[in-house]
Protein backbone atom coordinates (compact mmCIF):
# COMPACT_ATOMS: atom_id res chain seq x y z
CA UNK A 1 0.00 0.00 0.00
CA UNK A 2 1.11 3.58 -0.85
CA UNK A 3 1.09 5.47 2.42
CA UNK A 4 0.87 9.36 3.34
CA UNK A 5 4.77 9.14 4.66
CA UNK A 6 6.04 8.30 0.49
CA UNK A 7 3.76 11.54 -0.14
CA UNK A 8 5.70 13.60 2.23
CA UNK A 9 8.73 11.85 1.47
CA UNK A 10 8.37 12.91 -2.32
CA UNK A 11 7.35 16.52 -1.32
CA UNK A 12 10.53 17.47 -1.09
CA UNK A 13 11.70 16.38 -4.68
CA UNK A 14 8.44 18.26 -5.73
CA UNK A 15 9.61 21.31 -4.13
CA UNK A 16 13.40 21.42 -5.02
CA UNK A 17 14.15 18.93 -7.60
CA UNK A 18 11.26 19.44 -10.84
CA UNK A 19 9.06 16.39 -9.75
CA UNK A 20 5.93 15.90 -11.26
CA UNK A 21 3.44 14.01 -12.80
CA UNK A 22 4.35 14.47 -16.57
CA UNK A 23 0.22 13.53 -17.72
CA UNK A 24 -2.71 11.52 -17.00
CA UNK A 25 -3.95 10.25 -19.81
CA UNK A 26 -7.54 8.78 -20.34
CA UNK A 27 -7.35 6.33 -23.17
CA UNK A 28 -11.28 5.83 -24.55
CA UNK A 29 -12.55 3.18 -27.24
CA UNK A 30 -14.18 4.51 -30.38
CA UNK A 31 -15.33 1.52 -31.94
CA UNK A 32 -18.86 1.76 -30.80
CA UNK A 33 -19.08 5.43 -32.25
CA UNK A 34 -18.76 3.66 -35.63
CA UNK A 35 -20.87 4.23 -38.79
CA UNK A 36 -21.32 4.59 -41.93
CA UNK A 37 -22.37 8.42 -42.36
CA UNK A 38 -19.40 10.68 -41.08
CA UNK A 39 -21.95 13.11 -39.61
CA UNK A 40 -23.40 10.68 -37.29
CA UNK A 41 -19.44 9.42 -36.49
CA UNK A 42 -18.53 12.80 -35.48
CA UNK A 43 -21.42 13.29 -33.17
CA UNK A 44 -20.94 10.29 -31.32
CA UNK A 45 -17.06 10.90 -31.06
CA UNK A 46 -17.58 14.40 -29.76
CA UNK A 47 -20.50 12.57 -27.27
CA UNK A 48 -18.44 9.96 -25.97
CA UNK A 49 -15.11 12.25 -25.09
CA UNK A 50 -17.53 14.86 -23.30
CA UNK A 51 -19.21 12.30 -21.13
CA UNK A 52 -16.42 10.09 -20.23
CA UNK A 53 -13.55 12.33 -20.12
CA UNK A 54 -15.55 15.71 -19.11
CA UNK A 55 -14.54 15.14 -15.48
CA UNK A 56 -10.87 14.37 -16.19
CA UNK A 57 -9.23 17.55 -16.28
CA UNK A 58 -11.38 18.36 -12.43
CA UNK A 59 -10.09 15.14 -11.30
CA UNK A 60 -6.50 16.18 -11.87
CA UNK A 61 -6.94 19.48 -10.47
CA UNK A 62 -7.82 17.97 -6.95
CA UNK A 63 -5.59 15.49 -7.24
CA UNK A 64 -2.90 17.77 -7.24
CA UNK A 65 -4.44 19.85 -4.22
CA UNK A 66 -4.60 17.23 -1.89
CA UNK A 67 -1.65 15.55 -2.93
CA UNK A 68 0.48 18.31 -3.85
CA UNK A 69 1.79 16.26 -6.70
CA UNK A 70 1.99 18.56 -9.36
CA UNK A 71 0.20 17.04 -12.69
CA UNK A 72 1.16 18.86 -15.55
CA UNK A 73 -1.77 18.04 -18.35
CA UNK A 74 -4.14 16.30 -18.57
CA UNK A 75 -4.90 14.44 -22.43
CA UNK A 76 -6.91 11.75 -23.99
CA UNK A 77 -6.25 9.11 -26.34
CA UNK A 78 -8.32 7.70 -28.42
CA UNK A 79 -9.10 4.19 -30.86
CA UNK A 80 -6.87 5.27 -34.27
CA UNK A 81 -8.99 7.42 -36.73
CA UNK A 82 -7.78 5.36 -39.51
CA UNK A 83 -9.65 2.26 -38.19
CA UNK A 84 -12.31 4.08 -36.83
CA UNK A 85 -12.81 6.65 -40.17
CA UNK A 86 -12.69 3.63 -42.65
CA UNK A 87 -15.97 2.91 -42.75
CA UNK A 88 -17.45 6.45 -43.93
CA UNK A 89 -14.47 8.76 -44.83
CA UNK A 90 -14.14 8.98 -48.64
CA UNK A 91 -11.90 11.52 -48.47
CA UNK A 92 -9.53 13.81 -46.60
CA UNK A 93 -12.33 16.19 -45.81
CA UNK A 94 -14.27 13.51 -43.65
CA UNK A 95 -11.26 12.77 -41.63
CA UNK A 96 -10.45 16.54 -41.74
CA UNK A 97 -14.03 16.93 -40.21
CA UNK A 98 -13.21 13.95 -37.68
CA UNK A 99 -10.44 15.96 -36.21
CA UNK A 100 -12.04 18.79 -36.24
CA UNK A 101 -15.01 16.83 -33.69
CA UNK A 102 -12.05 15.22 -31.80
CA UNK A 103 -10.74 19.61 -31.06
CA UNK A 104 -13.77 20.43 -30.40
CA UNK A 105 -14.33 17.53 -27.67
CA UNK A 106 -10.48 18.74 -26.51
CA UNK A 107 -11.19 22.08 -25.91
CA UNK A 108 -14.48 21.45 -24.24
CA UNK A 109 -13.50 19.33 -21.53
CA UNK A 110 -10.30 21.63 -21.36
CA UNK A 111 -7.50 18.88 -21.76
CA UNK A 112 -3.88 20.14 -23.44
CA UNK A 113 -3.42 17.45 -25.78
CA UNK A 114 -5.75 14.27 -27.92
CA UNK A 115 -3.91 11.62 -29.58
CA UNK A 116 -5.12 8.73 -32.01
CA UNK A 117 -5.59 10.16 -34.95
CA UNK A 118 -3.34 8.02 -35.96
CA UNK A 119 -2.65 4.59 -38.47
CA UNK A 120 -1.09 1.53 -37.82
CA UNK A 121 0.44 0.59 -41.36
CA UNK A 122 3.17 -1.85 -40.47
CA UNK A 123 2.41 -4.14 -43.00
CA UNK A 124 0.56 -2.24 -45.61
CA UNK A 125 -2.56 0.09 -45.96
CA UNK A 126 -5.50 0.25 -47.16
CA UNK A 127 -7.17 2.69 -49.39
CA UNK A 128 -8.75 4.29 -46.65
CA UNK A 129 -5.36 4.27 -44.42
CA UNK A 130 -3.87 5.69 -47.65
CA UNK A 131 -6.51 8.12 -47.28
CA UNK A 132 -5.81 9.07 -43.82
CA UNK A 133 -2.02 9.81 -44.17
CA UNK A 134 -2.83 12.21 -46.74
CA UNK A 135 -5.15 14.47 -44.11
CA UNK A 136 -2.79 14.90 -41.73
CA UNK A 137 -1.29 17.98 -42.93
CA UNK A 138 -4.67 19.75 -43.34
CA UNK A 139 -6.03 18.23 -39.72
CA UNK A 140 -3.38 19.66 -37.99
CA UNK A 141 -3.28 22.73 -40.23
CA UNK A 142 -6.67 23.14 -38.63
CA UNK A 143 -6.61 22.02 -35.22
CA UNK A 144 -5.03 23.09 -31.98
CA UNK A 145 -5.22 19.94 -29.75
CA UNK A 146 -4.48 16.88 -32.41
CA UNK A 147 -1.61 14.95 -32.06
CA UNK A 148 -1.39 12.54 -34.90
CA UNK A 149 0.63 9.05 -35.01
CA UNK A 150 1.63 7.04 -37.67
CA UNK A 151 3.31 3.78 -37.12
CA UNK A 152 5.09 2.22 -40.32
CA UNK A 153 6.97 -1.18 -38.73
CA UNK A 154 7.50 -3.47 -36.61
CA UNK A 155 9.79 -6.27 -35.15
CA UNK A 156 6.61 -8.93 -36.62
CA UNK A 157 6.01 -7.44 -40.08
CA UNK A 158 9.37 -5.29 -41.16
CA UNK A 159 8.60 -1.34 -42.23
CA UNK A 160 6.56 -0.81 -44.79
CA UNK A 161 8.39 1.71 -47.03
CA UNK A 162 5.57 2.96 -49.03
CA UNK A 163 4.23 4.45 -45.66
CA UNK A 164 7.61 5.58 -45.20
CA UNK A 165 7.81 7.41 -48.29
CA UNK A 166 4.24 8.86 -47.52
CA UNK A 167 5.14 10.31 -44.35
CA UNK A 168 8.02 11.63 -45.71
CA UNK A 169 6.04 13.61 -47.98
CA UNK A 170 2.92 14.48 -45.45
CA UNK A 171 5.78 16.11 -42.62
CA UNK A 172 7.04 18.76 -45.12
CA UNK A 173 3.45 19.28 -46.64
CA UNK A 174 2.39 20.06 -42.49
CA UNK A 175 5.95 22.21 -42.16
CA UNK A 176 4.28 24.19 -44.75
CA UNK A 177 0.79 24.27 -44.06
CA UNK A 178 2.05 25.05 -40.73
CA UNK A 179 4.69 27.17 -41.45
CA UNK A 180 3.26 31.18 -40.85
CA UNK A 181 4.34 29.05 -36.83
CA UNK A 182 7.31 28.09 -37.40
CA UNK A 183 6.14 24.61 -38.65
CA UNK A 184 4.52 23.70 -35.18
CA UNK A 185 1.97 21.28 -36.87
CA UNK A 186 5.17 18.53 -37.59
CA UNK A 187 5.48 18.90 -33.49
CA UNK A 188 2.60 16.85 -33.16
CA UNK A 189 2.89 14.47 -35.65
CA UNK A 190 5.38 11.56 -35.08
CA UNK A 191 6.38 8.10 -36.92
CA UNK A 192 6.81 4.93 -34.91
CA UNK A 193 8.13 1.87 -35.25
CA UNK A 194 6.83 -1.17 -32.42
CA UNK A 195 4.46 1.41 -31.34
CA UNK A 196 2.98 0.33 -27.99
CA UNK A 197 -0.58 1.01 -27.89
CA UNK A 198 -0.53 2.07 -24.03
CA UNK A 199 1.60 5.25 -24.32
CA UNK A 200 0.51 7.92 -22.02
CA UNK A 201 2.98 10.44 -24.20
CA UNK A 202 2.21 12.33 -27.40
CA UNK A 203 2.41 12.84 -29.99
CA UNK A 204 2.27 8.88 -30.03
CA UNK A 205 -0.29 8.16 -27.85
CA UNK A 206 -3.47 6.07 -29.03
CA UNK A 207 -5.84 3.62 -27.33
CA UNK A 208 -4.95 0.27 -27.94
CA UNK A 209 -7.51 -1.99 -29.81
CA UNK A 210 -6.71 -4.23 -26.94
CA UNK A 211 -7.61 -1.60 -23.94
CA UNK A 212 -10.74 -1.63 -22.14
CA UNK A 213 -13.41 1.08 -23.09
CA UNK A 214 -11.80 3.28 -21.00
CA UNK A 215 -8.36 3.58 -18.94
CA UNK A 216 -6.08 5.54 -17.27
CA UNK A 217 -2.71 5.42 -18.20
CA UNK A 218 -0.17 8.00 -16.11
CA UNK A 219 3.29 9.17 -17.55
CA UNK A 220 5.34 10.28 -14.44
CA UNK A 221 8.82 12.14 -15.12
CA UNK A 222 11.87 13.48 -13.04
CA UNK A 223 14.89 14.22 -14.57
CA UNK A 224 15.58 16.89 -12.09
CA UNK A 225 14.96 14.15 -9.22
CA UNK A 226 17.39 11.38 -10.60
CA UNK A 227 20.21 14.77 -11.17
CA UNK A 228 19.60 15.96 -8.06
CA UNK A 229 20.73 11.97 -6.84
CA UNK A 230 23.87 11.49 -8.19
CA UNK A 231 25.30 15.33 -7.66
CA UNK A 232 28.30 14.80 -5.60
CA UNK A 233 28.54 11.53 -7.04
CA UNK A 234 31.89 11.77 -9.12
CA UNK A 235 33.86 9.01 -7.16
CA UNK A 236 31.16 6.36 -6.90
CA UNK A 237 32.00 3.01 -9.04
CA UNK A 238 29.15 1.83 -11.43
CA UNK A 239 27.45 -0.59 -8.92
CA UNK A 240 26.50 2.38 -6.73
CA UNK A 241 25.81 4.51 -9.37
CA UNK A 242 22.91 1.63 -10.69
CA UNK A 243 21.64 1.49 -7.50
CA UNK A 244 21.10 5.33 -6.78
CA UNK A 245 19.13 5.80 -10.36
CA UNK A 246 16.83 2.33 -9.43
CA UNK A 247 16.45 3.41 -5.83
CA UNK A 248 15.09 7.16 -7.36
CA UNK A 249 13.12 5.54 -9.72
CA UNK A 250 11.24 3.59 -7.54
CA UNK A 251 10.10 6.36 -5.31
CA UNK A 252 9.18 8.51 -8.48
CA UNK A 253 7.06 5.78 -9.97
CA UNK A 254 5.67 5.58 -6.80
CA UNK A 255 4.05 8.75 -6.81
CA UNK A 256 2.71 7.84 -9.90
CA UNK A 257 0.87 4.50 -8.44
CA UNK A 258 -0.81 7.04 -6.19
CA UNK A 259 -2.02 8.88 -8.75
CA UNK A 260 -3.01 6.08 -11.17
CA UNK A 261 -4.89 4.52 -8.60
CA UNK A 262 -7.08 7.39 -7.14
CA UNK A 263 -7.59 9.51 -10.59
CA UNK A 264 -8.97 5.86 -12.41
CA UNK A 265 -11.20 5.38 -9.08
CA UNK A 266 -12.32 8.67 -9.44
CA UNK A 267 -13.16 8.73 -13.31
CA UNK A 268 -15.04 5.23 -13.18
CA UNK A 269 -11.75 3.91 -15.60
CA UNK A 270 -9.47 1.07 -15.23
CA UNK A 271 -5.98 1.70 -13.90
CA UNK A 272 -3.85 1.13 -17.23
CA UNK A 273 0.17 1.35 -16.68
CA UNK A 274 2.58 3.71 -15.52
CA UNK A 275 5.22 5.16 -17.82
CA UNK A 276 8.27 6.03 -15.95
CA UNK A 277 9.91 7.60 -18.51
CA UNK A 278 12.38 10.58 -17.79
CA UNK A 279 10.80 13.37 -20.10
CA UNK A 280 13.16 16.40 -19.68
CA UNK A 281 11.32 19.83 -19.64
CA UNK A 282 12.87 23.49 -20.84
CA UNK A 283 13.37 24.19 -17.07
CA UNK A 284 17.06 24.69 -16.37
CA UNK A 285 17.33 21.07 -14.04
CA UNK A 286 15.20 19.46 -15.40
CA UNK A 287 17.02 17.87 -18.23
CA UNK A 288 18.43 14.60 -19.09
CA UNK A 289 21.43 15.89 -20.74
CA UNK A 290 22.15 17.44 -17.42
CA UNK A 291 22.18 13.54 -15.63
CA UNK A 292 24.47 11.96 -18.38
CA UNK A 293 26.63 15.12 -17.25
CA UNK A 294 26.39 13.99 -13.97
CA UNK A 295 27.49 10.86 -14.90
CA UNK A 296 30.55 12.18 -16.30
CA UNK A 297 30.36 12.90 -20.28
CA UNK A 298 31.69 16.86 -20.31
CA UNK A 299 28.76 17.54 -23.24
CA UNK A 300 26.07 14.83 -24.77
CA UNK A 301 27.31 13.90 -27.65
CA UNK A 302 31.04 13.14 -26.43
CA UNK A 303 32.34 9.26 -26.28
CA UNK A 304 30.26 7.45 -23.91
CA UNK A 305 27.52 9.25 -24.23
CA UNK A 306 25.50 6.07 -25.89
CA UNK A 307 26.75 3.84 -22.71
CA UNK A 308 25.74 6.39 -20.54
CA UNK A 309 22.23 6.62 -21.80
CA UNK A 310 21.96 3.02 -21.57
CA UNK A 311 22.86 2.56 -18.12
CA UNK A 312 20.50 5.20 -17.49
CA UNK A 313 17.59 4.14 -19.32
CA UNK A 314 18.32 0.40 -18.19
CA UNK A 315 18.24 1.28 -14.23
CA UNK A 316 15.24 3.64 -14.50
CA UNK A 317 13.38 0.35 -16.15
CA UNK A 318 14.84 -1.65 -13.43
CA UNK A 319 13.97 0.47 -10.75
CA UNK A 320 10.48 1.12 -12.33
CA UNK A 321 9.21 -2.50 -12.97
CA UNK A 322 9.79 -3.30 -8.98
CA UNK A 323 7.91 -0.55 -7.37
CA UNK A 324 4.45 -1.21 -10.10
CA UNK A 325 3.30 -3.88 -11.21
CA UNK A 326 2.14 -2.38 -14.66
CA UNK A 327 4.60 -0.11 -15.42
CA UNK A 328 4.47 0.29 -19.79
CA UNK A 329 4.03 2.12 -22.61
CA UNK A 330 7.47 3.56 -22.93
CA UNK A 331 10.06 4.10 -19.43
CA UNK A 332 12.69 4.94 -20.31
CA UNK A 333 14.63 8.48 -20.88
CA UNK A 334 13.91 10.98 -23.30
CA UNK A 335 16.20 12.84 -25.70
CA UNK A 336 13.90 15.45 -27.31
CA UNK A 337 16.13 18.45 -28.18
CA UNK A 338 13.82 21.22 -28.29
CA UNK A 339 12.02 20.00 -24.09
CA UNK A 340 15.89 19.76 -22.56
CA UNK A 341 17.95 22.84 -22.13
CA UNK A 342 21.35 20.73 -21.61
CA UNK A 343 20.61 19.23 -25.43
CA UNK A 344 20.18 22.41 -26.98
CA UNK A 345 23.75 23.26 -25.00
CA UNK A 346 25.19 20.96 -26.49
CA UNK A 347 23.95 21.23 -30.33
CA UNK A 348 25.19 24.87 -29.59
CA UNK A 349 28.86 23.53 -28.41
CA UNK A 350 28.98 21.40 -31.79
CA UNK A 351 28.99 18.33 -29.45
CA UNK A 352 25.97 16.82 -30.73
CA UNK A 353 24.39 15.90 -33.91
CA UNK A 354 21.88 14.15 -35.69
CA UNK A 355 23.82 11.33 -36.56
CA UNK A 356 25.00 11.12 -32.89
CA UNK A 357 21.25 11.74 -31.78
CA UNK A 358 20.44 8.34 -33.97
CA UNK A 359 23.24 6.65 -32.32
CA UNK A 360 21.62 7.08 -28.68
CA UNK A 361 17.79 6.14 -29.93
CA UNK A 362 19.52 2.74 -29.98
CA UNK A 363 19.59 2.63 -25.91
CA UNK A 364 17.22 4.99 -25.02
CA UNK A 365 12.92 5.16 -25.00
CA UNK A 366 12.29 6.34 -28.09
CA UNK A 367 13.99 8.32 -30.98
CA UNK A 368 14.44 10.91 -33.10
CA UNK A 369 12.67 13.64 -30.88
CA UNK A 370 11.73 17.19 -31.64
CA UNK A 371 14.76 17.96 -34.11
CA UNK A 372 14.34 21.36 -35.71
CA UNK A 373 16.08 20.70 -39.48
CA UNK A 374 16.57 23.64 -42.16
CA UNK A 375 12.78 23.67 -44.30
CA UNK A 376 14.44 22.85 -47.66
CA UNK A 377 15.07 19.46 -46.44
CA UNK A 378 13.87 17.25 -48.84
CA UNK A 379 10.70 14.54 -48.53
CA UNK A 380 13.20 11.67 -49.33
CA UNK A 381 15.98 12.99 -47.08
CA UNK A 382 12.70 13.11 -43.88
CA UNK A 383 11.97 9.10 -45.06
CA UNK A 384 15.37 7.88 -45.00
CA UNK A 385 16.08 9.60 -41.10
CA UNK A 386 12.24 7.71 -40.94
CA UNK A 387 13.65 4.79 -42.20
CA UNK A 388 17.12 4.47 -40.08
CA UNK A 389 14.78 4.90 -37.32
CA UNK A 390 12.53 1.69 -37.85
CA UNK A 391 15.19 -0.17 -38.96
CA UNK A 392 16.49 0.34 -35.67
CA UNK A 393 13.50 -0.24 -33.14
CA UNK A 394 12.90 -3.44 -35.78
CA UNK A 395 15.91 -4.80 -35.51
CA UNK A 396 16.48 -3.96 -31.74
CA UNK A 397 12.88 -5.02 -30.37
CA UNK A 398 12.09 -1.71 -29.23
CA UNK A 399 9.97 1.23 -30.09
CA UNK A 400 11.69 3.85 -32.03
CA UNK A 401 10.39 7.07 -33.84
CA UNK A 402 10.68 10.12 -35.58
CA UNK A 403 9.67 13.56 -34.73
CA UNK A 404 11.11 15.96 -36.89
CA UNK A 405 10.38 19.45 -38.16
CA UNK A 406 11.59 20.80 -41.73
CA UNK A 407 10.95 24.38 -40.55
CA UNK A 408 9.46 26.65 -43.18
CA UNK A 409 11.78 29.71 -44.32
CA UNK A 410 14.86 28.83 -41.80
CA UNK A 411 18.38 27.21 -42.29
CA UNK A 412 21.20 26.19 -40.01
CA UNK A 413 22.57 28.78 -37.50
CA UNK A 414 18.25 29.93 -36.70
CA UNK A 415 16.43 29.08 -34.05
CA UNK A 416 12.33 27.77 -33.40
CA UNK A 417 10.17 29.00 -30.58
CA UNK A 418 7.18 26.52 -30.16
CA UNK A 419 6.77 27.68 -26.30
CA UNK A 420 5.39 25.41 -23.49
CA UNK A 421 6.74 22.39 -22.80
CA UNK A 422 7.59 21.74 -26.83
CA UNK A 423 10.09 24.14 -25.69
CA UNK A 424 12.50 25.51 -28.81
CA UNK A 425 15.61 24.34 -30.88
CA UNK A 426 18.20 25.34 -32.73
CA UNK A 427 17.91 24.52 -36.49
CA UNK A 428 20.33 21.59 -36.91
CA UNK A 429 21.90 20.13 -40.22
CA UNK A 430 21.07 17.27 -41.94
CA UNK A 431 23.23 15.14 -44.40
CA UNK A 432 23.48 16.89 -47.53
CA UNK A 433 23.75 13.74 -49.31
CA UNK A 434 20.67 12.06 -50.59
CA UNK A 435 18.66 8.89 -50.68
CA UNK A 436 15.83 9.64 -53.03
CA UNK A 437 16.88 6.04 -55.46
CA UNK A 438 16.43 3.85 -52.24
CA UNK A 439 12.84 5.81 -51.15
CA UNK A 440 11.55 5.30 -54.15
CA UNK A 441 11.82 1.60 -54.06
CA UNK A 442 8.07 0.43 -53.68
CA UNK A 443 7.32 -2.65 -50.94
CA UNK A 444 8.34 -3.57 -48.05
CA UNK A 445 11.36 -4.27 -45.66
CA UNK A 446 10.88 -7.79 -44.73
CA UNK A 447 10.93 -8.03 -40.66
CA UNK A 448 14.71 -9.52 -39.36
CA UNK A 449 14.97 -13.35 -38.75
CA UNK A 450 15.02 -13.23 -34.97
CA UNK A 451 10.90 -12.40 -35.46
CA UNK A 452 10.15 -15.59 -36.38
CA UNK A 453 9.28 -17.34 -32.59
CA UNK A 454 6.50 -18.79 -32.98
Amino acid sequence: MINIFEVAETNKMIEQKNLDVRTITMGISLLDCISDDVDILCDNIYKKIVNKAGRLVETGEQLEREFGIPIVNKRVSVTPIATVGSACANNTQDYVRIALALDKAAEHIGVNFIGGFSAIVSKGSTEAEDIFMRSIPEALSATEYICSSVNVGSTKTGINMDAVRLMGEMIKETAEKTGDNDSIGCAKLVVLCNAPDDNPFMAGAFHGISEPDVVIHVGVSGPGVVKYALENKQTADFRELCDIIKKTAFKITRVGQLVSQEAAKRLDAKPGILDLSLAPTPAVGDSVADILKAIGVEHPGAPGTTAALALLNDQVKKGGVMASSYVGGLSGAFIPVSEDQGMIDAVNAGALSVEKLEAMTCVCSVGLDMIAVPGDTSAASISGIIADEAAIGMVNQKTTAVRIIPVAGKDVGDTVEFGGLLGYAPVMPVNRFGCSDFIKREGRIPAPIHSFKN
